[in-house]
């Protein structure tokens, strides 16, 4: 059996940069850190930093003096209450999440209703939307239904979409609303696409596809739908371990990937266990 693996896959500068800066801050020992969520959707990057002390805290009510914001971001309310609270904040959002953020406030100062592609009960999204109580939610054609009727619709999307799709909801947007103005400014992420992209090359080259990322991981996710779209078998694993040799019985072929929160160690362990099957 052969394994392919993807021209772009796994871990982003943003990710690889916020675990960076966790686990410095960790070693630091200036004082205990919380984590407000889960830095990023993978259980290897969380299981490493609560070994060295790191607490992860939903709410801020109950967390230490130190906290650091997820790569996911949050909104500026959140971020001023924080600072109300008297607490040291360690910023670890993604450049690119800060860049729709900037987007989706520039379309709202410009007079357009915002509206963001994604999931509600994202965290990134709830960051997105927090400062504007009545920004609008899109996930599928259905739920454009819930617009309200307004002459401008300022549209961004959670970074970690496939663009394909975002698209496709602008334009059922557009014929919902003929007569509104509709801008949109693009705001997936260009680690996102490429692995996107790269994963429609590879789908023509295999059997079968393993992706590799959290359960929780929207990006990892949306490779395994965009495998499944297109008929192919994939396979979602977090850890190396969870591969059964009967998985891949008469493949000849297998792909490889992994989301944008997967560490490469955790692709090349991967790899290297699938290679073993060939045996």
């Amino acid at each position: 059996m052969k394994v392919i693996v993807a021209e772009h896959f796994g871990i982003c500068f943003g990710v690889r940069d916020a675990i960076a800066q966790a686990h410095a801050l960790a070693l630091a020992r200036e004082a205990p850190l919380t984590i407000l969520g889960e830095l990023v959707h993978n259980p290897i990057v969380r299981e490493q930093l609560r070994a060295q002390g790191v607490q992860e805290q939903s709410s801020a009510d109950t967390v230490t003096r130190r906290v650091m914001i997820t790569a996911h971001g949050t909104s500026d309310k959140q971020r001023v209450a924080l600072n109300k609270l008297g607490l040291k904040v360690a910023d670890g959002t993604c450049p690119l999440v800060r860049y729709a953020h900037d987007q989706l406030k520039r379309l709202v100062r410009s007079g357009y209703f915002p509206v963001v592609i994604g999931l509600a009960d994202h965290v990134e999204v709830r960051g997105l939307v927090g400062d504007f109580a009545d920004a609008c939610v899109i996930n599928e054609v259905a739920d454009i239904k819930k617009l309200p009727p307004r002459h401008r619709y300022g549209i961004i999307s959670q970074t970690t979409q496939p663009i394909d799709r975002v698209r496709r909801l602008v334009a059922e947007i557009a014929r919902a609303h003929p007569k509104a103005e509709i801008r949109f400014a693009d705001t997936v992420c260009k680690p996102t696409k490429d692995r996107q992209l790269a994963l429609k090359k590879l789908i023509a080259a295999v059997e079968v596809i393993v992706v590799v990322g959290g359960r929780q991981s929207n990006n990892t996710r949306e490779l395994v739908e965009t495998c499944r779209a297109a008929g192919k078998r994939a396979l979602h694993i977090e850890r190396p371990e969870e591969l059964q040799p009967e998985w891949f019985r008469g493949v000849a072929f297998v792909g490889l990937t992994g989301g944008t929160s997967t560490l490469p160690e955790t692709v090349e362990a991967v790899r290297r266990r699938l290679e073993e099957f060939h045996d």
